[in-house]
């Protein structure tokens, strides 16, 4: 990650992926809007919302998050053409993986799903607040009081977990999906081969964004919200997600 996307080599490569008419793909918290105290506050702007829908009408655009697709959807203010929840996981419109198979992601999270039972009154004490995103669980700390003590109350709960599972940390939050379910990285994968895209233009700005940014083909374009992170593999950053409203404008420049 060593450029600015809006610096020459930036402006470049943005021009030479927008000529392969690619898939534009987004996260959603903290790429197309921004971090919360509450999550269920987050919103894209109208200004975002009416220049994704811009861009829609001229190459396929994708939302892929760690939000169920039911969550998310509602808040974006336009109809993009894919939105993929769940990290990946989740593909409700055109599923890759037979029913039976989702069924069984799902069900590998049931024991986990009974030990938060039984450890209700611990996580609420300390500020946890629980997620069942039928195929992800999350368990979020923004709002404790102490996050250093509730994320070692997560780590507790989690010591032992089932190697069916996988656990991945994020911004004030723990996530836990099936062990084989497919990431943000295959899900943006299949979406070009699905749109028969000629490459992908990707944003996002957190961990469970890096599987996009390792996997990405050479002549993909991935961006990052915020440097703060070295060893990120996106191949360009963005300073704060206040800068998406003119990058999606650039590019709208670019296909007009």
């Amino acid at each position: 990650m060593k450029h600015h996307l809006f610096t020459p080599p930036g402006q470049l490569a943005l021009e030479a992926v927008m000529q392969r008419r690619p898939l534009l793909a987004f996260d959603f918290d903290g790429t197309l809007a921004p971090i919360v105290t509450r999550p269920d506050d987050a919103r894209v702007s109208i200004g975002v919302a009416q220049r994704l829908a811009q861009l829609a009408e001229h190459l396929p655009v994708a939302i892929v998050t760690g939000r169920s697709v039911d969550d998310v959807a509602p808040r974006l203010g336009f109809d993009p053409h894919y939105i993929i929840g769940n990290h990946g996981a989740e593909d409700p419109e055109h599923p890759e993986l037979p029913p039976d198979v989702y069924i069984a992601l799902t069900d590998k999270l049931n024991g986990l799903r009974q030990k938060i039972e039984g450890n209700v009154d611990a996580l609420s004490s300390v500020g946890i607040q629980v997620e069942d995103k039928r195929h992800s669980l999350a368990f979020h700390y923004r709002l404790a009081r102490d996050r250093d003590a509730a994320l070692v109350t997560i780590e507790t709960l989690l010591r032992g977990l089932d190697p069916a599972l996988t656990s991945f940390g994020g911004k004030c939050v723990v996530n836990v999906v099936a062990a084989d379910a497919p990431d943000k990285g295959d899900a943006v994968a299949m979406l070009v081969k699905r749109s028969q895209s000629g490459a992908a233009l990707f944003i996002g700005d957190d961990l469970n964004d890096e599987s996009v940014f390792e996997s990405a083909e050479p002549h993909w374009l991935t961006v990052r919200i915020g440097r703060e992170d070295p060893l990120s593999q996106a191949r360009f950053y963005l300073d704060t997600y206040s800068e998406v409203a003119t990058m999606l404008q650039k590019m709208l420049a670019l296909v007009r």
